[in-house]
């Protein structure tokens, strides 16, 4: 199985083993990976999944649609390698994909 690393704004770090087909959001909240709330299940409503994707695995992932980028742009703090983790479905190939988490998602 997959598995994601989160680095929260303080530095840790936490590893969690996500099915395949299952998004980057719901891994984290199974997992109970703070930082990553989810609020609204995963149907973009909230951008409170927000998270910022290590440049190295930028390339690795589909680009963002119209409508995550307008979520993202009520993210706190958006930044180039914004996503909403709901929107990262996770793959073998994403196998070690580090994602860092922004200070609040409030």
């Amino acid at each position: 199985m997959p598995k994601a690393i989160f680095i929260d704004h303080d530095g840790g770090q936490f590893e969690a083993e996500i099915p395949v087909g299952q998004s980057l959001m719901e891994g984290a909240v199974d997992n109970m990976i703070d930082g990553i709330i989810g609020e609204c299940g995963g149907v973009m409503s909230c951008a409170t999944c927000h998270c910022y994707v290590a440049k190295e695995w930028e390339d690795k992932l589909p680009p963002a649609s119209e409508r995550e980028e307008d979520m993202l742009d009520m993210a706190i703090d958006p930044k180039e390698n914004s996503r909403l983790s709901c929107q990262i479905e996770m793959t073998d190939e994403l196998d070690g994909i580090t994602v860092y988490l922004p200070r609040s998602q409030f």
